[in-house]
């Protein structure tokens, strides 16, 4: 069983001295994780960001959730991978995804393929991200990618490699995650449009995707590390309200007829003994809570981070 760990996701500040402050003030409360979405829009370039909290910080640990995978070459950001591991001191994690938001594809003038075609692309590219972060040299020819004896050209400091997050939310994503993944990121399912299935982010829902999960991973489900997405969090108490996107607007509904883990409210003890219960049924230990709810959340990450 994996202790709990916590993490806060940001993409944007009006100023450099406000993202500064956001990534000292997420670590001085005990989080474990700093991380990003990787989109096109209003917010700041991943990697250059997170660099700017790795120079300030000293423990806190540092993601995107998720980088996509088919806006990157896998030596390109294996290379920036490796860069940013190296010079964060060990503190990088690697979040992919095989991309979803069709925005994305627009503004870059790409084709937004089926899911089973960007699939196939992440597919592929995973051993090559494994190989290429441990510190080989790759020559790989293959049916979306070409490596001629390639290679990051900076050692990471974790050994063997940073460990790689996937976000999931269908089936065959759900399975690769489990055997491929170190950490496997639970989201809802998305439509052949990319819109985020709100059916899918019910607990009876995420139930079925753990059994997913379990059965793909057989003997080596518990090295896996389970993380949820939280899209609105809030302590009763705290003054902290249950607004936000749509899909946390949806969300917020179906909690109310269903139980849905993406939407986490109510009093200290109650969300500390719901997140206990639910990591003995299903695994997961690992939440990511939007900025805003960084401050009000903060009792619970100290009273469960590293228990």
């Amino acid at each position: 069983m994996h202790p709990f760990r916590f993490a806060v996701q940001q993409e944007t500040a009006a100023s450099a001295e406000e993202w500064i402050s956001l990534a000292r003030r997420a670590e001085s409360l005990g989080y474990d994780v700093f991380v990003m979405p990787d989109h096109l829009g209003h917010q700041l370039s991943p990697f250059a960001a997170l660099s700017a909290v790795a120079a300030a910080t000293t423990r806190i640990r540092l993601g995107a959730f998720v980088f996509a995978n088919d806006y990157r070459h896998p030596l390109m950001l294996a290379r920036e991978a490796a860069t940013l591991d190296f010079l964060s001191n060990g503190r990088f994690e690697l979040g992919l995804g095989a991309g979803w938001k069709t925005g994305d594809y627009k503004q870059m003038g790409m084709s937004y393929d089926p899911a089973p075609l960007r699939i196939d692309r992440l597919q592929e590219a995973l051993p090559l991200f494994k190989q290429l972060l441990s510190g080989e040299t790759v020559s790989h020819i293959g049916e979306h990618y070409t490596l001629e004896r390639a290679y990051a050209g900076v050692a990471c400091v974790q050994k063997p490699r940073p460990p790689i997050a996937i976000g999931a939310g269908g089936p065959r994503m759900l399975k690769l995650a489990a055997r491929e993944a170190d950490i496997v990121g639970l989201t809802p399912g998305f439509s052949a449009r990319g819109w985020p299935i709100l059916g899918q982010a019910t607990d009876k829902a995420t139930a079925a995707k753990m059994a997913v999960v379990r059965e793909a991973a057989g003997d080596q489900f518990e090295r896996l590390e389970i993380n949820l997405w939280v899209s609105n969090a809030g302590l009763v108490g705290s003054g902290n309200s249950i607004v936000g996107t749509s899909l946390a607007t949806g969300a917020a509904a179906l909690t109310s007829l269903y139980g849905s883990p993406y939407v986490l409210y109510g009093t200290l003890k109650g969300v500390r003994d719901q997140l206990l219960k639910r990591r003995d049924k299903l695994g997961i230990s690992y939440y990511t809570f939007p900025s805003r709810s960084m401050e009000t959340m903060a009792p619970l990450v100290e009273a469960l981070a590293g228990k």
